[in-house]
C-alpha cells in the first residue's frame, strides 16, 4: 500500500509538471511603431532603463528622439531604451502591456512591445473583430489569432520582432482596447492553437470572402491543405460587402510603372481570367507598347489594398478613369471573419467554424512547433 502510494503521487507530479509545461507562457515581440524621428513615453510609475539596465531618473512624459547611433533622451544618446510599468507604458497615448524597447530602426524609430501571448490576443480582439460579437467568433478569433502569432514566433525567431501590428499580420493597438469579453473568448481558448500532422499552421484569416474562400495558391503561389477555398454563403448575410471606387488613368499608369510594369499611354484595361472562387486572374492592359499582363493580386498591391479591397472584382474605363468595383474585403484565404460570426450567430461552435474554414485541422491544448 505505501508504495502503491508513493507511485501515484510520483504520477501527480509528472502529470502537474507535464501541464504546466504544456501551459507555459508565451511571450510575442510586436512592432507598434516604426519609422518616427520622436516617441513620446508616459504613464504612471513607469521605470525607464538603459541598455546596460541601469535606472535612468527621468520625468514623464519623456521625448525620445531618434540619434546617428541609437536614441536620445535630453541630449544623452543610448543604443536603446527600456520602459516597463505597474500597469501601463503609454507610447504616443496608447497603452502597452509588459516591456517596451526604443532603439533606431530602418528608417527612424523603432517600438517594440514583448509581453504574454495571452495579453497581446486580449487587446487584439477589438481591433480584428469586435468583442460585441457571438462569444463563438471571439473564440475563434482568439485561436486563429494565437496560432498565427506561434507560427511567426517560430518563423522570426531571430528577427527583432515577430509580429508587425497592422494588417501586414495582425491589427494591434495596446492595451486600451481590452475587455471582459475580448479577456473571456481568450481565457476560454488558453492556449490553444490550430495543428495539421502536429504542427502549429499558419492561420491567415480575413474580414469578408463574398462567397468564396480563396486557396492559398492563387495569391503566394503555395498550396497549403488547411487553406483551401471553401464556399462561405454566411458572409453575404452578415455583411454585404460591395464597393466602388473611381481612379484617374494616370494614377493606374503610375503605380503600375512603380510596381515595374512598362505599361506606357495606357488604351484600355480589362479583366482578363477568373480562379475558381471567382476572382480575378490577371488584368490584361493594352498600351502604347502592346499588352501587358499583371496578375490580379499584383495589380491590388500596386493600386492599393485600401482602394482595391479585394480581388474580387471588375474594371471599366469611363473616359479618363477607371472604375473598379468589387465584393468583399481582404486576401480572401482561410477564416472569412463576418462569414464566422453569421456562423456563431447560427449556433455553430467556435470548433465547427474553424474546422469548416481551415479543411483537416486538429486543435491542440498546447503550443506547438509550427512548419
Amino acid at each position: 500500500m505505501k508504495a502503491l502510494r508513493s507511485i501515484l503521487i510520483i504520477l501527480l507530479i509528472l502529470v502537474a509538471g507535464h501541464s504546466s509545461a504544456a501551459l507555459r507562457p508565451e511571450t510575442i515581440r510586436v512592432a507598434v511603431v516604426k519609422g518616427v524621428e520622436t516617441v513620446t513615453l508616459d504613464g504612471n510609475g513607469v521605470l525607464v532603463t538603459g541598455p546596460n539596465g541601469e535606472p535612468l531618473r527621468l520625468d514623464p512624459p519623456i521625448e525620445l528622439r531618434r540619434s546617428r547611433d541609437g536614441v536620445t533622451v535630453n541630449g544623452r544618446p543610448f543604443s536603446r531604451i527600456v520602459a516597463t510599468a505597474a500597469a501601463l507604458v503609454r507610447v504616443n497615448g496608447k497603452g502597452y502591456r509588459g516591456i517596451v524597447e526604443i532603439g533606431p530602426g530602418e528608417r527612424g524609430l523603432l517600438v517594440v512591445n514583448e509581453l504574454p501571448l495571452e495579453e497581446y490576443l486580449i487587446g487584439l480582439i477589438n481591433c480584428e473583430i469586435s468583442s460585441a460579437w457571438p462569444m463563438e467568433a471571439i473564440k475563434a478569433q482568439a485561436v486563429i489569432a494565437r496560432s498565427y502569432a506561434v507560427f511567426q514566433k517560430a518563423a522570426r525567431k531571430n528577427a527583432p520582432y515577430q509580429l508587425e501590428s497592422s494588417v501586414m499580420d495582425q491589427v494591434y493597438d495596446g492595451a486600451d482596447q481590452e475587455d471582459s469579453r475580448a479577456a473571456r473568448g481568450v481565457q476560454e481558448t488558453a492556449g490553444e492553437v490550430l495543428t495539421f500532422n502536429g504542427r502549429t499552421i499558419q492561420a491567415f484569416y480575413h474580414a469578408n470572402c463574398s462567397g468564396h474562400t480563396e486557396d492559398s495558391r492563387e495569391v503566394w503561389g503555395l498550396s497549403l491543405p488547411y487553406l483551401r477555398g471553401v464556399p462561405c454563403k454566411y458572409c453575404q448575410e452578415a455583411n454585404p460587402s460591395r464597393w466602388e471606387q473611381t481612379i484617374p488613368l494616370k494614377k493606374v499608369e503610375g503605380a503600375l510603372k512603380s510596381a515595374g510594369y512598362p505599361v506606357s499611354g495606357i488604351r484600355e484595361v480589362r479583366v482578363g481570367g477568373r480562379n475558381e472562387s471567382g476572382r480575378v486572374q490577371d488584368v490584361q492592359i493594352t498600351c502604347s507598347r502592346g499588352k501587358v499582363s499583371v496578375p490580379g493580386v499584383a495589380f491590388r498591391k500596386a493600386i492599393g489594398y485600401g482602394v482595391v479591397k479585394s480581388t474580387n472584382f471588375d474594371l471599366l474605363i469611363l473616359g479618363d478613369d477607371v472604375m473598379v468595383a468589387g465584393a468583399g474585403s481582404g486576401h480572401g484565404v482561410g477564416l472569412c471573419q463576418w462569414g464566422s460570426k453569421q456562423r456563431a450567430l447560427d449556433g455553430f461552435s467556435y470548433r465547427e467554424i474553424l474546422s469548416y474554414y481551415y479543411p483537416g485541422v486538429q486543435f491542440s491544448a498546447a503550443y506547438s512547433r509550427p512548419e
